[in-house]
């Protein structure tokens, strides 16, 4: 399949190397051209992995947008959420009728890049895919080279405007097998492992965080009250999508850390994979992280949003909110992406189904 990659980031590069390894023609864009020069030169990517290291030719790798997307079926954006408007007005004179384009993971990203395409004066019929988390565990080891340490067994997706459900599922199943169909990308959305998992971790350690050169969130930042938090909010985010009428399952992110509950998006044990790699202590900047620009500002905005919509009680979501807010000396509630801020809160449930289904066009 032509499949073209945008972004530099750990996720661009895991998906670029291994979906060229499986033996897709993958094209690759990123736009700092400095940064990127090495895999200019050499069209290729080191891959380290299980199966050891090798190096993997890539079909194109440009800082030509247009040329790395015409033809591709597929579009991979494993970009920051907070990224994906400014990107759509980018790819908008360069999309054609038929592409899926997919968000791993999305927070809504669905809607927000399909309304900046056809307010950019996009008219190509584009489908776009949402699901829970990155396909990786990644972490770039040079400028040319990423460590994938595990890879999800299992990708809950929902495709936005439903109507293009069937023809996207079958461009997205041949380049990642693990998807499972959702019913639309809202219930993509809330699937979203990144507003759980990463909101209490990063507001509790943000004393190490700050007084340590490096420090792993995951490994001694992830203590039995961190995830006490996290199962508290992940009830929360169950709730609100039961509210809705999203079945199970919920993927439950205690999954994440059991050995033996049912499969979790990396498989079980997927916190020791990660733990094992060492790949996660890092220096972090507790202001401008993704974790917090995206995971907080972005997803956890969203889902308190959310709870309000539906009249659901979510006193963890709001409280770290609040927390991280006071944090960044920003009204996350307020500034956030939230359904006040997306312009959908006046919509009723079924109001909501229908766009979901009908697309952007109808309601911008």
């Amino acid at each position: 399949m032509e499949i073209a990659v945008i972004g530099g980031g750990h996720g661009c590069y895991a998906a670029a190397a291994d979906l060229s390894d499986k033996g897709h023609r993958v094209r690759l864009w990123r736009r700092d051209k400095e940064a990127f020069q090495p895999v200019l030169e050499s069209q290729s990517l080191i891959l380290k992995d299980a199966g050891g290291v090798r190096k993997v030719s890539l079909s194109l790798a440009s800082t030509d947008l247009s040329a790395v997307v015409k033809g591709a079926a597929l579009i991979v954006l494993p970009l920051p959420a907070f990224a994906q408007a400014s990107v759509a007005s980018e790819l908008a004179p360069h999309l054609q009728d038929g592409q899926v384009i997919f968000l791993p993971p999305g927070t809504f990203g669905s809607y927000v890049m399909a309304k900046a395409l056809a307010e950019a004066g996009s008219r190509a019929k584009v489908a776009f895919a949402e699901t829970g988390t990155l396909p990786y565990l990644a972490r770039k080891h040079g400028a040319d080279t990423v460590a994938v340490s595990g890879r999800a067994t299992r990708l809950p997706t929902g495709v936005f405007p439903g109507e293009l459900a069937e023809q996207a599922f079958a461009v997205l199943e041949e380049a990642f097998p693990a998807v499972e169909r959702l019913q639309d990308a809202l219930d993509g959305a809330l699937m979203n492992a990144g507003p759980i998992i990463h909101p209490p971790l990063i507001l509790m350690n943000a004393g190490p965080i700050e007084h340590f050169e490096h420090w792993d969130i995951h490994n001694e930042g992830t203590q039995p009250s961190v995830r006490r938090v996290h199962n508290a909010l992940d009830a929360e985010r169950i709730a609100v999508r039961e509210a809705l009428g999203y079945r199970a399952p919920h993927f439950p992110l205690a999954d994440h850390y059991s050995k033996d509950g049912d499969e979790w998006m990396y498989g079980n044990a997927a916190h020791e994979k990660l733990v094992d790699s060492s790949d996660w202590r890092e220096h972090l900047d507790l202001m401008t992280h993704r974790y917090m620009r995206e995971d907080v500002a972005c997803g956890l905005a969203f889902l308190v949003s959310l709870a309000d919509w539906a009249g659901m009680p979510a006193p963890v979501a709001k409280g770290l909110l609040a927390i991280a807010s006071a944090v960044t000396g920003e009204d996350l509630r307020e500034t956030g992406r939230t359904l006040e801020n997306l312009q959908l809160s006046g919509l009723s449930v079924n109001g909501m189904r229908m766009m979901l289904q009908q697309g952007v066009r109808q309601w911008v």
